[in-house]
């Protein structure tokens, strides 16, 4: 007997030769955004305070992204190269970071300082993440960026990952200005001129990292297209539905929520949902905007952090990452260096 899969709509729009945008750059607004999202969720939640924390953290991004200095960007001849290698241009492994990071982040955490209650447990973080020298911020910016926990402090990567999040935002929206300004064509060249198509479809292709979650999204444009979010520079990038996110296998797709636990052919479409693969062992959450037009993937997915521990006690492991909360214990670091919530 030969079982045949049922192609999803994306599916069946690609083999059309529908277009659609393969690739959708950070809006200017999108820490904003981000922030009145927590402060929409954190109303009555269980993480009530943390979510306002990060909320503030996120209006401060903002402030900070719209006064970014201009800094180094990819020459034609490098995002050429990227391409031709099937490479992400602004790879973190690769590209040199302008010390103009480190100066943003110290004025969005001395923003930051002051918003905060006399009596809250982040003002000694600010303060310490303030105070520490230019090497020591570039290594742990090093360690926060490859994934690698040994020595990692859990408790100041939120605010190291919030500087990074601006800066590497800034450097994708300027690039695709300055290389549509250079371009020979209309000034509203699509938004992935710049950017080529990399070989690892799971990792973003402007700076290769791991997503926070993916968006089924809304709209004439994009309507029911389902992107996955990176958690760094905010770019997204599409991924048809019902395929895992770190194998891309589409088989033994199941799809997990606070209410229930359903497969692909019954699930109830809730508005955050924990997409788990059979094959590999790996999940990630897709946040669906057609139940919440509001919804936003990093700060949905912290608001879900529940369904996160339940699908990590079925034996799960989580493709992707979330900036803003990280998991685990920093070896050689005391229990005071553990993620504040």
């Amino acid at each position: 007997m030969t079982t045949t899969r049922l192609l999803t709509p994306e599916e069946i729009a690609l083999r059309a030769g529908q277009d659609f945008a393969r690739l959708r750059l950070p809006e200017g607004d999108v820490f904003a955004q981000r922030a009145l999202r927590l402060r929409q969720l954190a109303a009555g939640h269980a993480m009530r305070d943390y979510l306002m924390f990060i909320a503030q953290l996120a209006e401060a991004q903002d402030r900070a992204l719209h006064a970014f200095p201009a800094v180094p960007l990819p020459t034609t001849a490098q995002i050429e190269a990227a391409a031709q290698h099937g490479q992400p241009v602004l790879a973190t492994a690769a590209w040199p970071r302008d010390a103009a990071w480190q100066r943003s982040l110290h004025v969005l955490l001395d923003e930051l300082l002051p918003r905060l209650p006399a009596d809250s447990p982040a003002r000694a973080t600010v303060h310490a993440v303030r105070a520490l020298p230019a090497e020591a911020l570039e290594k742990q910016a090093d360690r926060l960026l490859a994934g690698v926990m040994l020595g990692l402090d859990f408790a100041a990567a939120p605010l190291i990952g919030a500087g990074l999040q601006v800066y590497f935002t800034h450097l994708v929206r300027a690039t695709q200005a300055a290389h549509a300004a250079g371009a020979s064509g209309p000034d509203n060249a699509p938004a992935s001129s710049a950017w080529g198509h990399p070989r690892d479809a799971t990792r973003c292709p402007c700076c290769g990292s791991l997503p926070t979650a993916s968006l089924t999204r809304i709209g004439a444009d994009a309507e029911g297209y389902r992107y996955l979010h990176c958690a760094l520079c905010n770019a997204q990038w599409h991924m048809v539905r019902v395929k895992c996110t770190h194998c891309e296998s589409t088989q033994g797709i199941h799809y997990q929520s606070l209410q229930a636990v359903a497969d692909t052919a019954s699930a109830p479409q809730e508005t955050v949902q924990a997409e788990t693969c059979d094959t590999c062992g790996h999940y990630l959450k897709i946040v669906r905007m057609n139940k919440d037009p509001h919804a936003e993937p990093v700060a949905d997915d912290l608001a879900t952090l529940t369904l996160d521990l339940l699908v990590s006690e079925s034996g799960m492991q989580r493709h992707g990452v979330n900036l803003m909360l990280l998991f685990g214990e920093s070896e050689g670091e005391g229990e005071g260096e553990a993620p504040r919530r």
